[in-house]
């Protein structure tokens, strides 16, 4: 990066920082610091809502992930509309009306404290580990572009985050994020903008819509349905979408604290609840809008030369390699000899005229998608010899599609506002995933294992310490986030995916099996969760059913356990 980069990175960044611990003059007890005295109007629920779940894996990776695999991912998203409406109808009144921190307070209210802590345990097991990869994502910027030790990296994302999420909890958190968000939107434009500036001048934005359909980019709905019948390990469908989404929707805005803390700030019911329903009316198109960046970057990249492996890192390591310094020669320029050519096809196919040869224009589409295959073949050997023993790194390279585009293409100073862009879209999920892990920590677990009542200041002093613990935590787990083998934001749903069913399965045997109680739904709750794990290390099943089979398979453990356990059930409202 140049100098003007630097400026506009830092200046923004300090920025942040500064509002921050200036927003963080809260109430020094529990209600002030993690639900900001009930006072947030619904835009701040909805900014706080879509800032904790759009972190910087969905800026830096969804990209990456349009480009490598389509638009199918925005399926992944289908069922969450459905899901808002679900929590608001059912769920966030009774967070209201019981006026609890955390969601799991209500566990114990229904069942026991046993299952509140279990509950809450898996929680804070699936979101610090998540979080955890959420700090990584930024720092592989740095560590790709500067070669910093990544472990450093971390330390220093992670410590200036920690600086005002310590200081001024779920209040800062909730202004900063409207911030971030207006900078990220008007980043994310600019980028999208760029892309298509950038193409050649008789290529507009229609054109490169066309290349990409023609190469199977546009693929937004998708059946999952094959010769064979219905492909169970297909990661995006509509049928996975809208039922698994459904599920994990249900659960992460519903039963997951780093969401359900983020409306529990609103200052009634009626701001929770349009909050929820204008998040799940605005996700989609937001997303889509993302997913789409990375198709227009691999149109883009048809028309200009692409690396065949966009970590430079990786690559001059295996430059270095004697073993596949000439191999890696020849393969590249193999690989430039197959762009060579698909620029030649792809500018003809451009140039067709609606009223010409329509057969011609599909023949050349054709040779379009065969010299795209020879390209990925030769990007696949590239990330075998990547992967061997001899290197060791980290073959998956989509993490890094976006990044590089935006390096080496778009103007001094847009490249460093969009790499502050992926900064603060990490920091205000990042914060608001430390809130809700502290949260969950001193009142689900420290304040329910402490006999004497803690006062207010022994409260705040606690929730600060809980929460720079759990910061110290994610830096440490961000530390070993790397060569997870997926793209980041497919490795937080799938982490996210083998607890979310589980612990909506309690919930909804809370609210609606009436006749079971703690002992039954506790043995369900493990039993649920050893069946999810199973499913993940030995079947292929993709990861978004694993919300629909852990909920349906704690529930039904449950009540065929209530049938031989007696024992009274606690019923909460009438």
């Amino acid at each position: 990066m140049k100098t003007a980069d630097w400026i506009v990175l830092a200046a923004t960044l300090c920025a942040i920082i500064i509002y921050g611990v200036y927003k963080s003059k809260a109430t020094k007890d529990l209600d002030g610091y993690f639900r900001g005295n009930q006072s947030m109007p619904w835009y701040l629920i909805l900014l706080s809502i879509m800032g904790t779940q759009a972190s910087a894996i969905t800026f830096l990776s969804a990209p990456g992930q349009a480009y490598s695999d389509g638009m199918r991912f925005v399926q992944y998203y289908l069922g969450l509309p459905i899901a808002m409406v679900v929590i608001c109808a059912f769920l966030v009144p009774v967070y209201h009306k019981l006026n609890v921190f955390t969601a799991y307070e209500f566990l114990e209210k229904r069942f026991d404290k046993r299952t509140r802590v279990f509950t809450a345990f898996l929680f804070l097991v699936a979101r610090g580990l998540s979080t955890g990869i959420s700090i990584y994502a930024p720092s592989i910027i740095l560590s790709s572009l500067f070669s910093w030790n990544i472990y450093f990296t971390n330390v220093v994302m992670g410590g200036l985050l920690i600086i005002y999420t310590v200081t001024g909890g779920a209040k800062a958190v909730a202004f900063t994020q409207q911030i971030q968000f207006a900078i990220i939107f008007i980043g994310m434009f600019l980028a999208g903008y760029m892309v298509v500036h950038l193409l050649p001048d008789n290529v507009g934005f229609i054109d490169a819509l066309k290349i990409s359909g023609e190469m199977g980019k546009l693929n937004v709905v998708t059946t999952g349905i094959t010769e064979k019948g219905f492909d169970w390990s297909d990661k995006y469908n509509i049928f996975s979408g809208i039922i698994g989404g459904f599920f994990l929707s249900l659960s992460y805005f519903g039963t997951d604290q780093s969401q359900v803390g983020r409306y529990l700030t609103a200052k009634s019911m009626k701001e929770s609840r349009t909050g929820l329903l204008m998040n799940g009316l605005v996700k989609i198109p937001m997303q889509f809008l993302i997913l789409l960046i990375g198709v227009l970057v691999f149109s883009f990249y048809q028309f200009y030369k692409a690396p065949v492996f966009f970590n430079e890192t990786q690559i001059t390591e295996l430059r270095n390699a004697p073993i596949y310094t000439d191999s890696l020669k020849n393969l590249e320029a193999k690989y430039a000899e197959i762009q060579t050519q698909k620029k030649e096809l792809v500018t003809q196919y451009v140039a067709f005229s609606e009223d010409e040869n329509q057969a011609e224009k599909k023949q050349i589409a054709g040779k379009l998608l065969e010299l795209e295959k020879s390209s990925k073949e030769q990007r696949s050997i590239v990330k075998s010899w990547i992967s061997s023993d001899t290197i060791k790194g980290d073959a998956n390279d989509s993490n890094y599609i976006f990044l590089r585009f935006v390096i080496d293409f778009l103007p001094t100073g847009l490249v460093g506002l969009l790499i502050a862009i992926i900064f603060l879209a990490a920091w205000g999920s990042i914060a608001a995933a430390l809130n809700s892990l502290a949260s969950s920590s001193i009142i689900d677990l420290h304040q329910s294992f402490k006999k004497e009542k803690m006062n207010d200041a022994s409260n705040f002093w606690w929730s600060r310490f809980y929460t720079l613990l759990w910061g110290i935590f994610c830096v440490f787990i961000a530390c070993f986030a790397h060569n997870i083998g997926n793209s980041l934001i497919e490795a937080v749903n799938v982490l996210g995916s083998l607890f979310y069913g589980t612990i909506l399965g309690v919930f909804i045997t809370a609210l609606w099996l009436k006749r079971v109680g703690g002992k039954a739904i506790f043995s369900a709750t493990l039993l649920g969760q050893i069946i999810v794990l199973l499913l993940y290390a030995f079947t292929p099943i993709s990861f978004l059913w694993y919300n629909v089979i852990g909920c349906f398979a704690v529930m039904l453990v449950a009540l065929i356990l209530s049938t031989f356990q007696k024992e009274k059930s606690h019923q909460l409202f009438t």
